[in-house]
């Protein structure tokens, strides 16, 4: 991993915490646990489609559960890692997240807080001064949000370092007009705005009305899977209601990759053999794209309101604030011309930072009656869930056999 020159010192922060303005100064990263269980199979994937990731790939655990949601059966960092000394009650599935957040704060990889010795990654090491920095940050980090923002995860790594090593702490000259002018106090008469029942009902007229929606129960889809690194994979979907699916990847170099869930357990299956997903892998296999999730959405929410108008790529767009049955918080934009939706937004809290994830809808085409996008987009902090899926056919409800869906026979991955 490239590491960046590290140029803050203590004091500098420790002076810019006085006025609310400092936080964290570390990227951390992916336990050595996680990353040695890692299937050789799955390695060999990523390899594919970013042989540069040969000695640093780890699998983010994304977004499947919030900090206030932790499960009473969910072990922490300190239960499962080594050597933790201020994440202490960081639930370990938000481990892997709060690494790639500080690396995306700090624009550093791996190797400028952990050890890397012939290919070898010892994170349990103290041995480099930017972990203990780090360590410092993160616990100043915590005591502004507890001091200064009641316990609420207002400040992180991004607030100050904006994908930099050293925060900036004065403006930079010449100051813009904006900046330097006296403030606009003209008073705007506010807009009348649909109300939260009024934007999803036009929703679902958009999609092509709930008739069209309840019908679906089978759905097939073909096209290409778009990496962040630029490699274009083969991509076919397969998915049959509540909740089974199977997706395929034609992979440049190592040939089919197929992943399925029969409704009750996942599986892969590549020429390294047959083996099961479950946690993060599973979670986002199930997430995207969900055949129900971004057509019947006020079932998803606890609460959803707050509309506001804003604008995308010129297009005004109705906003719409909620939290879901999980807990998250999530911002959901819809064209104020069509009615559909074109963007969510979903957001993970964690004791040291929000980490955010967001998917885009474009290319709606008409199928069998039901507006669908065509193009999903997906971007989150973590390059390797980062993609777009674009699609050159969508049908609905043709005949899938139940079989695809289960797990196929055929020997375990080795080590499996």
């Amino acid at each position: 991993m490239n590491n960046r020159a590290f140029r803050c010192s203590i004091r500098t922060l420790a002076v810019l915490s006085l006025v609310a303005l400092i936080v964290s100064g570390w990227m951390g990263k992916r336990s050595s646990a996680r990353t040695a269980d890692f299937p050789s199979n799955r390695a060999d994937v990523i390899l594919s489609v970013n042989p540069s990731a040969a000695k640093r790939f780890s699998l983010l655990n994304g977004f499947q559960q919030s900090l206030r949601t932790q499960t009473a059966t969910e072990k922490t960092v300190e239960q499962e890692q080594k050597n933790i000394k201020v994440l202490n009650g960081l639930p370990q599935s938000q481990l892997l997240p709060v690494m790639n957040l500080m690396s995306a704060s700090l624009g550093v990889k791996c190797g400028y807080c952990h050890e890397n010795k012939d290919n070898k990654w010892d994170f349990v090491s103290d041995q480099k001064p930017e972990k203990g920095t780090a360590r410092e940050m993160i616990q100043m980090v915590l005591s502004i949000n507890k001091v200064n923002f009641r316990g609420n995860t207002e400040v992180s790594c991004f607030t100050c370092h904006r994908g930099r090593t050293s925060p900036v702490g004065v403006p930079p000259l010449p100051a813009s007009e904006s900046a330097a002018g006296p403030p606009n106090t003209e008073e705007k008469p506010r807009e009348a705005l649909p109300t939260a029942d009024q934007i999803l009902l036009k929703y679902t007229e958009a999609l092509g009305g709930s008739g069209a929606i309840d019908r679906v129960k089978r759905r097939t889809m073909k096209g290409t899977w778009l990496t962040a690194n630029g490699i274009t994979l083969g991509y076919e979907l397969y998915q049959a209601a509540p909740d089974k699916l199977l997706s395929v990847l034609n992979s440049p170099q190592q040939g089919i990759i197929e992943m399925g869930f029969d409704g009750s357990a996942g599986w892969e299956k590549t020429t390294h053999g047959v083996r099961d997903i479950k946690g993060e892998e599973l979670f986002y296999l199930r997430r995207y794209p969900d055949p129900f999730k971004d057509i019947k959405l006020k079932e998803q929410f606890t609460r959803l309101g707050g509309a506001a108008k804003d604008r995308i790529d010129k297009k005004e767009v109705y906003i719409l604030r909620g939290v879901t049955t999980d807990n998250k918080r999530e911002r959901l934009y819809f064209d104020a011309q069509s009615g559909l939706l074109i963007r969510r937004v979903a957001s993970m809290a964690t004791m040291v930072g929000i980490i955010p994830e967001q998917v885009d809808f474009e290319d709606y085409r008409d199928v069998d009656g039901l507006k669908m996008p065509f193009t999903i987009r997906i971007s989150s902090i973590d390059p390797f869930y980062s993609s777009t899926r674009k699609f050159t056919e969508i049908r609905l409800n043709t005949p899938v056999d139940d079989a695809k869906f289960r797990r196929p026979a055929g020997q375990p991955v080795p080590g499996r």
